[in-house]
């Protein structure tokens, strides 16, 4: 590759941002766009920390389809709300340049078909995430961490771009030289590929005793990789091996079914696909656009694109066997992160999901974890799914929960220390990165309050969290499912190696919140206390379940909503909105003037009740917080469902407490 087009620095200086999207060099200018005596100045500014998937490509502009022509015009729009449609794509732009934990968010593969169409031929950026790294791996772009390019680019250096995947690891390196990994997958069936973990030691191992002491997540990843056709389990993994592992429940949704089943044809025509009982597709992104509270506009620009991709996914259910979840679906509706959990999920197996909230799982002792479209239709054909050996940091949670602390106020905390946010753990460009969770604190919880944790580790940056045994797990699937999973629970070995081990007393966690703008940006609840709330949304996989609807009732009951503020509520699934109804909580929530909807995944992604409207400050359970994640510009504050419900009451962000 040679530099003929331009580079964009994703600053957070929106003036400089501006200034590069000139559509010709200003007179004595570079390829940047801007005046040379700027460019010190531009390099040396401050890259936009976690550029996420949204930013790349919006909710609304995912509904429009999955291919380079459609999405390209679209990438980056609204971005430091300077960038316009087709900015990027009619500015010649060749190289993106981002800071930290760039493709931060959504599992999403088409934020990297956008960049494919917006003309981007090379992404640099100080850190990728883990999902989005995947996804352009097997999307075949490349990218590197190494700024050094840039000068080279400059200089007039062709580039080989096949350098930068030469210098990832074994398997990554294998499917890109195989031409992608359903070209890998095509391989590895055909048995003209064959991993080279498959004797299941390494040979620098050789001389390591069999056994060593594996945490949670090392062992059931050992216990899951596969070693051949009628084979399975190895003795021993570590954190960077790459594995292929043998997947448990997999599982799309609207967004991304019709490109998982393109690629899938394209690859396999119509091959049947592995374990089919192990599948299911979702409506539950869509199935509240048109609700009458969500406005206009947003009806009007998405629901049409979003019938034509749920028929796709239908047509694809139809044609493969597929089971089916939504209202009036063969199965039961509702986020389809918490009916996995509620049906699917089991301790000791790997879940996945095109949904970067598929950690939700980790809270039974499972290993879950979201992938793009490509991994999908890979895990479809072969019952396979690529891991990274993650390294695991260990947290023992010790201390009663007093004060109104929940779940959703100890992740906030975790995520935004220093420590994750700035990513303290990582050593090398493809490290992965597992929360395991365990202490006593854990037990005066339940299944719903637990899966808070999990779910939002990926808001982290993290791959997924694991919950250790215990009792919760046990009562929660002997009560939904009327099984007893004692005996399948995996739990850590004595003596396991952690990249490190945190142990937090709940008496030194505050109320906590996310601040706009991304979740690690957390603060205790009383240094914004007094800011004024005009929305309030309690709802989704992380703030939607029984518990939580519980919660906020509690605050609620006896009260009224002040003045100006709205609320909405919607349950997760079909099956906690029948028991809130039972319980009253929904007619409670009626009765004082909120917005009781249906279940499903809306307002977090702006496709449902709960989208700001114009001027409107928003306080919100969901996990989310980008820019305009949810449909309308406005500031999101993200926190507990408790918190939520006193701001509903006192019109400002308020420690329950006080009321």
């Amino acid at each position: 590759m040679k530099l003929n087009g331009r580079i964009l620095f994703l600053t957070d200086d929106a003036g400089l941002l501006q200034r590069q999207l000139l559509p010709t060099p200003a007179p004595g200018g570079s390829a940047l766009g801007v005046a040379v005596e700027d460019e010190l100045e531009l390099a040396a500014a401050s890259l936009h920390y976690g550029v996420n998937t949204d930013l790349m490509i919006s909710g609304a502009a995912c509904t429009l389809g999955y291919t380079g022509p459609v999405l390209g015009p679209w990438f980056l729009e609204n971005f430091k709300e300077v960038v316009q449609r087709d900015s990027v794509r009619d500015g010649g732009f060749q190289v993106i340049v981002g800071g930290d934990a760039y493709g931060s968010g959504s599992s999403r593969e088409v934020a990297v078909v956008a960049h494919q169409g917006a003309g981007i031929e090379l992404v640099v950026a100080r850190s990728f995430q883990r999902i989005f790294q995947e996804n352009m791996v097997y999307g075949g772009m490349p990218f590197t961490t190494d700024f050094d390019v840039l000068a080279r680019l400059r200089n007039g250096e062709d580039v080989d771009l096949r350098g930068f995947f030469a210098a990832l690891p074994d398997f990554f390196r294998t499917v890109a030289e195989a031409g992608g990994l359903l070209e890998y997958a095509k391989g590895l069936l055909a048995g003209t590929i064959t991993p080279a973990y498959a004797t299941g030691q390494a040979p620098e191992r050789a001389a390591l005793p069999l056994q060593r002491p594996l945490n949670a997540v090392e062992k059931i990843i050992a216990q899951k990789t596969w070693t051949g056709p009628d084979s399975t389990g190895v003795t021993d993994v570590r954190p960077g091996d790459q594995v292929l592992c043998r997947a448990g429940f997999r599982g799309v949704h609207e967004y991304t079914a019709g490109m998982v089943v393109a690629l899938y044809r394209e690859a396999f025509g119509d091959t049947p696909m592995a374990d089919p009982d192990l599948i299911a597709a979702f409506e539950d992104h869509f199935v509240l656009i048109d609700e009458p509270t969500v406005p206009a506009n947003v009806k009007q620009a998405r629901l049409a694109p979003a019938k034509q991709l749920t028929k796709e996914m239908v047509g694809a259910c139809e044609l493969y066997g597929i089971r089916l979840h939504g209202p009036g679906r063969p199965f039961h509706g509702g986020v389809c992160h918490r009916i996995v959990v509620e049906d699917y999920a089991l301790p000791g197996t790997i879940v996945v999901l095109t949904d970067s909230h598929t950690p939700t799982a980790g809270v039974l002792n499972a290993f879950a974890f979201g992938v793009g479209s490509t991994a999908m239709a890979f895990a479809f054909r072969t019952g396979l799914i690529p891991v990274t050996v993650p390294k695991v940091v260990r947290i023992l949670v010790t201390g009663a929960a007093t004060g109104g602390l929940s779940p959703k106020d100890l992740i906030l905390h975790i995520i935004g220390d220093p420590y994750f946010r700035e990513e303290h753990w990582r050593s090398s460009p493809t490290d992965t990165c597992v929360v395991q969770f365990g202490g006593p604190g854990l037990d005066q919880w339940n299944v719903d309050e637990l899966s808070v944790l999990t779910n939002m580790t990926v808001e982290g940056g993290l791959m997924t969290g694991v919950v250790e045994p215990c009792a919760p797990i046990v009562a929660f699937l002997k009560a939904r499912r009327g099984i007893d999973v004692t005996d399948q629970l995996v739990h850590p070995d004595e003596g396991a190696t952690y990249e490190r081990t945190i142990t937090i007393d709940l008496a030194d966690v505050p109320l906590t919140v996310a601040t706009p703008g991304d979740s690690r940006n957390r603060l205790p609840l009383i240094e914004v206390a007094g800011t004024a709330i005009h929305n309030v949304v309690i709802a989704s996989c992380t703030g939607g379940s029984l518990s939580d609807l519980r919660a906020a009732a509690d605050v609620l009951r006896g009260r009224a909503i002040a003045p100006g503020v709205r609320v909405t509520v919607t349950p997760s699934s079909h099956d906690v909105a029948e028991a809130a109804e039972a319980e009253g909580l929904l007619d409670l929530f009626r009765e004082l003037g909120a917005v009781v909807s249906p279940a499903g995944c809306g307002s977090c992604i702006g496709n449902g009740p709960g989208i700001p409207l114009p001027g409107e400050t928003t306080a919100s359970t969901t996990n989310r917080n980008f820019d305009r994640r949810m449909g309308a510009a406005g500031p999101v504050y993200l926190v507990s469902p408790a918190v939520a419900a006193a701001s509903a009451v006192s019109g400002k962000l308020v420690d329950p407490r006080s009321l």
